[in-house]
């Protein structure tokens, strides 16, 4: 396989792990946990594996070594920077426990444990793999571990192959769906224990112990980096708004920590529009008062991030969809359903550009609910921007000149190389679950905390899956998931934004942050992201 100079000195570089986990450790137990909410039903649901202690690992003179087992691990969901160090880590870890350990990889996600896929992960392949981009050792999937079936199929190869142990990495979801395995394996007194590792660019997977998921400090700093040259772009040319759409489909943190690294002129957070109860109109309104501001300092250009779960955010728009789901789901003739749309749904519904409105009543997904996510709302906000200054135009609020360019920023995140940071997270989270493992510990997420500190001063450890969750409405039925985190409009990043973006609204204050830095002084490649420095005030 023909390898770049960056893939090759990338090869060598060693992450870097706490210092609880570079000799022999101990093991300190906490408090006994409970859920973030429905205590009762949570605990009902999970009676073996609700209520254990957080745990922390410490530096111990004495260096355990355990007979040999073997341990699998799964790849689920999305792919993020950073996963083939995790797996890396999980390997070293187990081979400084026992050098007899043995690692098997499922392939294709999850499906790999039900159907039998797998490749036992040696120290050849694991080497060719370490501190690169994407999921492609082993690959990943989304199918949903939800069924006995799929559990004992699970026990089947585990059996077989002697697996003791299985890692599943994965976001929100797939962290809920390991828990509901690791209570069912102990249900049945199968002996295979289950842990989970935090991973999702959106960074919505966060909360009182989880400080932030691998990838996010990757994903944000590549966008960062092509926004910042958009920026540079804008600022020579002096001629085009442009509008970036971000991935985050239920929470704004990418388009918050990207809006922090580059200063654009306008950063929309979704959390806020709900909170505000702001329309799509007032939306387009505020972004053509600043098109008009700019213009008149002589300055026809500019730049918006918007994050991709934006119109599920605009209530109208959701009364909306929630209507248009309701009527085309009884009701097969288009023309009849719009019919029958409420008065202010109807008034929306008429407001919005042909396209974009062609979009809601055609496209359907396999449940028959509009696809959300096929919606080009930088087209949509652009096209709309338009026609709001031209009005303006006609009403002398407005001299300038408008010319929109839309762009979205998703897959070209998720698989980059691991920035410094991820990569040394990321091992030390698969180092950490090869000693949980080694600690009989089950129903655990890898817990790696203090990261705005040197890695040496990373603390160690794991923390429940219960404690996590709460009861949520899926499909119709109330089910038991991780509470997916948002952007808090109280928190520390947010309103770094807020107490700014007037200033940076008008004024062309855009910083460019250049590529991921991997060679360099300390201070520009191991700096973690802008949010987390906030959050822990650093």
């Amino acid at each position: 396989m023909a390898k770049s100079a960056l893939q090759i000195a990338r090869a060598s570089y060693q992450p870097k792990l706490p210092k609880a986990l570079k000799g022999g450790i101990a093991l300190k137990e906490g408090q006994a946990t409970q859920s973030v909410a429905d205590q009762d039903e949570i605990k009902k649901l999970f009676p073996n594996t609700y209520g254990m202690p957080v745990v922390t690992f410490e530096a111990a003179a004495e260096k355990v070594s355990l007979p040999a087992m073997n341990v699998g691990v799964i790849l689920s969901g999305g792919q993020a920077p950073g996963g083939h160090n995790v797996i890396s880590g999980i390997f070293d870890g187990l081979k400084s426990l026992n050098k007899d350990c043995k690692l098997y990889g499922f392939l294709g996600g999850p499906s790999g444990l039900v159907d039998h896929k797998y490749i036992e992960l040696t120290a050849d392949i694991i080497d060719e793999y370490r501190n690169t981009g994407g999921f492609d050792i082993i690959g990943s999937g989304r199918t949903k571990l939800e069924e006995t079936s799929q559990f004992d199929s699970g026990i089947e190869i585990c059996n077989k192959l002697g697996i003791k142990a299985l890692v599943i990495i994965g976001g929100d979801d797939s962290n809920t769906n390991a828990c509901v395995l690791a209570e069912y394996y102990l249900q049945k007194n199968t002996g295979i224990q289950v842990i989970g590792c935090p991973k999702t660019i959106d960074g919505d997977l966060k909360n009182d112990m989880i400080e932030t998921s691998f990838g996010f400090d990757t994903a944000c700093k590549v966008y960062s980096e092509v926004i910042g040259n958009i920026m540079r772009d804008a600022n020579s040319a002096k001629k085009y708004w442009h509008f970036i759409k971000l991935m985050g489909r239920s929470a704004s943190h990418i388009a918050l920590e990207c809006g922090l690294q580059t200063q654009p002129n306008i950063c929309i957070v979704s959390e806020e529009v709900e909170a505000k109860k702001m329309t799509l109109g007032q939306i387009v309104g505020d972004i053509a008062e600043t098109v008009a501001a700019r213009a008149a300092k002589g300055n026809n250009f500019g730049v918006v991030l918007i994050p991709e779960g934006l119109i599920e955010f605009i209530p109208e728009m959701k009364v909306l969809i929630a209507e248009l789901n309701d009527l085309l789901a009884h009701e097969s003739d288009v023309k009849a359903a719009l019919a029958k749309l409420t008065p202010a749904s109807a008034s929306v519904y008429n407001s919005l550009p042909e396209g974009i409105a062609k979009q809601l009543t055609l496209d359907r997904d396999p449940h028959g609910n509009v696809q959300v996510s096929l919606i080009e709302t930088e087209k949509l906000l652009i096209e709309m921007v338009g026609k709001k200054l031209a009005e303006m135009k006609a009403e002398g609020k407005f001299s300038g000149k408008f010319s929109g360019l839309g762009h979205f920023f998703g897959y070209e995140g998720r698989c980059a190389a691991p920035s410094n940071f991820d990569a040394d997270y990321c091992y030390s989270l698969g180092f950490n679950a090869a000693q949980l493992i080694a600690s009989g510990k089950t129903g655990y997420m890898s817990l790696i905390r203090n990261t705005t500190a040197p890695a040496e001063q990373w603390i160690a450890g794991g923390v429940p899956v219960t404690m996590m969750m709460n009861m949520e409405r899926r499909h119709g039925e109330m089910k038991p998931v991780i509470r997916k985190a948002l952007v808090e409009l109280n928190g520390a990043p947010f309103k770094k934004l807020a107490d700014n973006r007037a200033d940076w609204a008008i004024n062309t204050s855009y910083v460019y942050p250049g590529p991921i830095q991997y060679f360099g002084p300390s201070e520009v490649c191991d700096q973690p992201t802008k949010t987390l420095m906030l959050e822990q005030a650093k």
